[in-house]
């Protein structure tokens, strides 16, 4: 079931928003060669606990951690470790969740660690522009597909593939609520976009093949040929006046 959100309960969307946004600003500019990944999630945590708000990944589906540290080949859920460090040319994708009084705010960046091939800044570029394509699409009367196909038809152009084995997804007093926002389909398909609505967009994009596969550990999300993969989300609201991003200012 599809619950369209009131101004009360966007309000603390809205908040939860503004604290990911923040957490992953201050994150971001942490990256640099030699990280561990863990360091990423103690900040994540005491920054997200400073703001009287509360880790959503954490616990969640038995997930240990607050953030997900995915690197290179790594499309999603990877586990911050001490022992995983960026190396310069690395691409991290930070993807972190919050809830603040029973409603969520989800987001995710790709940062570029040090100097980056062009190849590689190209698939960053394409995969946040795909997301900007696909949240134009969030308007009334719109359906789940028109957002969908944006992410696709827009990489596809430069070569790329978009996983379909991970999908965004609707958000609210859940981090995982209806409908699943997949990063393909057909325009005019799906769920019909109605106010209040609320949106987890989040494409992945692959430089190689579509498909993936979980590594041991049950959590992360590998290519399944190898290649690199860029990840970029926000949480979206579908109004009147167009989409209203709730994870950045």
């Amino acid at each position: 079931m599809i619950i369209c959100k009131s101004a009360i309960e966007l309000e603390k969307m809205r908040r939860a928003g503004v604290v990911v946004w923040e957490v992953l600003q201050e994150l971001k500019a942490m990256v640099k060669p030699g990280l561990a990944t863990l360091e990423l999630e103690k900040v994540a945590a005491q920054r997200i606990a400073e703001r009287g708000a509360r880790a959503a990944f954490k616990g969640l589906y038995n997930y240990p951690c607050v953030l997900c540290t995915s690197i290179n080949d790594e499309i999603v859920h990877g586990i911050p470790s001490a022992a995983r460090k960026v190396r310069e040319g690395d691409l991290l994708k930070i993807d972190v969740g919050a809830e603040v009084e029973g409603y969520y705010g989800d987001s995710a960046i790709t940062v570029p660690v040090g100097e980056v091939s062009p190849a590689l800044q190209q698939l960053v570029r394409v995969t946040e522009e795909s997301l900007y394509a696909a949240i134009d699409r969030v308007r009334l009367g719109s359906r789940v597909g028109d957002v969908s196909s944006a992410v696709e038809q827009y990489v596809t152009r430069f070569g790329y593939s978009v996983v379909r084995d991970f999908v965004g997804h609707g958000i609210g007093s859940r981090l995982h609520e209806d409908p699943k926002v997949p990063n393909y389909g057909t325009p005019g398909v799906g769920p019909k976009l109605k106010e209040g609505m609320v949106l987890a967009i989040e494409p992945m994009v692959n430089t190689g093949k579509s498909g993936s596969r979980v590594l041991r550990d049950q959590w992360t999300a590998v290519t399944e040929d190898g290649g690199y993969s860029a990840h970029f989300e926000h949480t979206v609201v579908v109004t009147g006046n167009g989409p209203w991003i709730l994870t950045r200012p």
